[in-house]
């Protein structure tokens, strides 16, 4: 197991290095001059001299990886070229507010994935089968945007039981702040939901068809405990692989959701940041959101272990 565990954080480092060179280089290919979009077209070409030489646009590029990835190591993100601001302040106020929200959203996705899932199984060809399945189509077939738009439409203008977008910390109002990530959090968890039961429902029918299955059942264990000890816990493995890579897509991939909930988190300042070419807030955006994306997914297969006793072997047998 140790071994395993080794060999996998020394595969997310080499992974998180490439990442690094992937970014920084290509920042560095897209059209325009950097200098020239921090300074404004209308500088003179002093000013945008300088601006070169502070932030090293001068070196071979090879220089300047070397001492952006010094910085980072030592924990210095850089400074915003258009606010000025330290980055690392930047990303711990808005990366909480995305990281709340993908974990709302993955609380919900589980919750109604894999109890569909687990009833769908078991009550395979029935009402309830055939109501999750189209359950399931529906949601991975509608838009995140256009639910959005309509969840808003629905409980904040027509009903006005939920406020239509916004944050509020959760330190101030657990209350308010639970209400405005009620809606986002369902559109963001709702095509989550549908792949879950369906991978859910897959992986279940093969256990309950499995030999192991038919002998607890020969043995006369109950229905319920067949399914949720035999069944479940042998059909997680794909799930939990599932979990961990959405999880990671979430923290980067909420943009659209928090556009249109005018949530001021990680995605948005993504979004703001290409839009204003501000290059060093969108690397540090993109090696966090890596550097994320790389934990949860190592967290994961760790956690195989846990849930299936015989990956531990072969892990410690490697």
């Amino acid at each position: 197991m140790r071994s395993y565990a080794l060999h996998r954080i020394l595969q997310s480092a080499v992974t998180l290095v490439l990442v690094s060179l992937v970014v920084f280089a290509g920042l560095r290919a897209l059209p325009g001059d950097p200098a020239v979009a921090i300074a404004g077209i209308e500088a003179d070409d002093a000013v945008i001299a300088e601006i070169r030489r502070a932030h090293l646009l001068d070196e071979p590029i090879h220089v300047q990886y070397a001492a952006w990835l010094g910085r980072v190591l030592q924990g210095d993100l850089g400074e915003s070229a258009q606010t000025g601001l330290p980055i690392g302040d930047i990303v711990l106020t808005r990366l909480p507010v995305t990281l709340e929200l993908a974990v709302l959203s993955l609380l919900f996705a589980a919750l109604i994935g894999l109890t569909a899932g687990v009833l769908s199984a078991v009550r395979r060809g029935t009402a309830v089968d055939w109501l999750g399945n189209g359950a399931s189509l529906f949601g991975l077939s509608i838009p995140n945007f256009w639910l959005g738009l309509m969840c808003v439409l629905v409980f904040a203008v027509w009903l006005g039981v939920l406020p239509a977008s916004g944050y509020v910390p959760f330190t101030e109002s657990p209350l308010g702040n639970l209400q405005r990530l009620i809606l986002p959090a369902f559109v963001l968890g709702s095509g989550l939901a549908a792949v879950l039961m369906r991978q859910m429902r897959s992986s279940m029918l093969d256990a309950l068809g499995s030999d192991y299955v038919r002998t607890a059942r020969a043995k006369g264990a109950g229905e319920w405990r067949v399914v949720g000890i035999h069944g479940l816990r042998n059909s997680l493995i794909t799930v939990l692989t599932i979990l961990g890579l959405q999880l990671g897509t979430l923290i980067s991939g909420a943009v659209v959701t928090e556009q249109i909930f005018v949530l001021p988190g990680f995605g948005k300042l993504m979004v703001d940041a290409v839009f204003t070419r501000d290059y060093p807030v969108i690397q540090a955006a993109v090696l966090v959101s890596a550097t994320g994306y790389i934990l949860v997914n190592l967290l994961v297969d760790l956690l195989y272990s846990v849930v299936d006793p015989r990956i531990r072997v072969g892990g410690g047998a490697g």
